[in-house]
This record gives structure tokens, sequence and C-alpha cells, in this order.
């Protein structure tokens, strides 16, 4: 893996499919990200809309009815689709397995999911989101946690232990909980150190530990990501983190499918580590542009619309002509 920013982005950038005529509707990203209860409507719409700024084809939100009603009318362009449910509002008719059935069956039409933003602690929407994880890895569909997606992380390890596949974005405060958890000492080495560690102790699976610098590891190869960003704090920036991540990982599968000439000389390993650092560093630029634009105003909405320019900023759009091998 290579050290630097520039060679590190150099590299994510020959995993971005270029515009051709002959790619059809959906191969440039199929995204579902699962969340949205009735108290939080905004982190699934941030992360849907991150993921269909930076290009993917199709940016589907599964949510509870009381939030698809209210998401549909954020935007036209993201497909709501109201399946989950919080335990008080299940009808008679409907259980546990009915509704993560529902969910399920989406997955088939998926290239990555995102479980979390706006997911809140309702048993049964984390029920449902555990039984979507378990599917997930049968069918070896790449997906992030962020929020209280992670919370299942953290109460029930086992459902991502060892899946290569997928990536955990906690906070500093999440990643605190996520160690206790797994008896890792937060306070032992430097924060790369740490970060590896628990990616360890979780079998492999993908950190991003994020921060005033990122830490990215799967805990065998680390990066760090300290790209500059907004001095604004405000709730919901990570949900564009989230949504980057989706799309970057439905880059990953177009470029292991091959569907256009390139050397195709990264492994999978490699190809997760770069979707994670190039997502982090696309946040990281929407921050910065966003807060120089906004100052201490900044809300996490105002970086969506600076998504695409973020990312033609750190890696750049290899076009519109397919490559002559």
């Amino acid at each position: 893996m290579a050290s630097n920013r520039k060679e590190i982005l150099g590299k994510v950038y020959k995993m971005i499919p270029p515009m051709l005529e002959k790619f059809h509707k959906g191969q440039l990203g199929r995204v579902g990200v699962i969340g949205g209860s009735e108290d939080y409507t905004g982190a699934p719409y941030f992360s849907a809309m991150a993921s269909a700024k930076l290009g993917c084809d199709m940016s589907h939100v599964i949510c509870e009815p009381g939030a698809g009603a209210v998401i549909k009318t954020y935007s036209p362009n993201l497909m709501v689709h109201p399946y989950m449910r919080q335990s008080k509002n299940l009808a008679q008719s409907e259980s546990l397995d009915s509704v993560s059935e529902e969910v399920v069956s989406m997955l088939s039409r998926l290239h990555v999911i995102v479980i979390g933003p706006g997911l809140g602690r309702d048993k049964l929407m984390q029920d449902t989101c555990a039984r979507v994880i378990e599917e997930a890895r049968k069918q070896n569909i790449p997906f992030v946690l962020d929020a209280d997606g992670l919370y299942l992380a953290q109460t029930r390890p086992e459902l991502v232990e060892g899946y290569t596949e997928c990536i955990l974005t906690p906070n500093v405060v999440e990643f605190g909980r996520l160690a206790k958890a797994k008896g890792v000492n937060v306070d032992e080495g430097d924060p790369s150190q740490v970060c590896s560690k628990l990616a360890k102790a979780f079998g492999g699976v993908t950190i991003i530990q994020k921060g005033a610098k990122d830490y990215i590891s799967n805990g065998k190869h680390t990066l760090v990501s300290e790209g500059e960003g907004g001095l604004k704090r405000s709730g919901g920036q990570g949900d564009t983190l989230t949504g980057s991540l989706a799309t970057l990982l439905a880059y990953r599968q177009a470029y292991h499918d091959k569907i256009w000439n390139h050397a195709g000389d990264m492994e999978r390993s490699e190809t997760l580590a770069l979707a994670a650092y190039g997502g982090s560093a696309i946040t990281r630029e929407c921050s910065r542009l966003a807060f120089k634009e906004k100052g201490r105003a900044l809300q996490a909405g105002d970086l969506t619309e600076h998504v695409h320019q973020a990312f033609l900023n750190t890696i750049g759009d290899p076009g519109t002509e397919e490559p002559k091998l």
C-alpha cells in the first residue's frame, strides 16, 4: 500500500470508472441506506444524497414509514422504501420475521449498504438490522456501520467479526465503546496502533477512527488521512462520510468486475482500504469547502452540495474516454 497522500489518492483514482456510453443504469452503483426512525430523518437523507452526489446510479433509503414520508419531501431523487418498523408501530399482522424479510429482499438489488444513520436504539429496528447483516455476509455484500449501527457491533460483535467487507466509522466516543466491548485499552500506544489493535480484535474489519486525523486500519495495514477539514463540528457530517464510502465501494465492485479497460492490478483488500481513505479525504475536503463558505453557521446539509467538487479536488475525474490498454 502506498504511504503518502498523493500516491494513495492516485490509486483511488485508478478505481474510479470513467463515464462511458456503453454503461447501463445501475452499473456505477446501487446503494442502500438503512436507518431513519421517526425522530431522525436528516441522517439517512444526508448519507444517501452524498452517495448520489458522488455519482452512484441509484440511491435508496430503507426506513420507518414516518421517516419515509418526510424524507420523500427532501428530494425526489432518492428511492424511499418504508419497510422498517419501530416496536410501537408494528401492526398485528407484522413480526420481526416479516419486516426483516422485506428489507432482506432488497439486498439482491444493491451493491453496498450503509446501516445506522438515524436508526435509533429501538429493539425491533436493531434486530432487523442484525438480520440484514447476517444475510449481507452470506451474499458477500459490503456494508458500512455508523451511529446506532455501531451499537450492534458493540453489543453483538459476532455480527461483524471476521467480515473483511465491513467498514466501521466510529467517532471518539463510539471508538471508546467498541474498544471497551473488545477489551482494548485506548490509552496504550499511539492512536494508529490502538486503531489497528481494535481492527484486529474484530477479526480484520476496517475501522475509520474519526478525529483531527482519521486513522484507517484493518489490523494489518494502517493509513492516516489528515487532509484539512472545517473547524465547525456540527452533527451529521459523518453521514456524508458513510454515503461517500458507499459509492466508492460500489465503484470498487465495478473495478473488480472490470466493466472498463484497466490493468486490474489491485487486490480486494487494497481497494477496500483505498475506498476508506478516499471517503475520508472527500469528506474532509467537503467540510473544508463548506466551512470556508458558511463559517460557524455550517450545518451538515451544507456539505452535500460540495461533494462533487470535493471529489474533483481530492481524487479527480477520469472523464469519458475508455483507457487504451
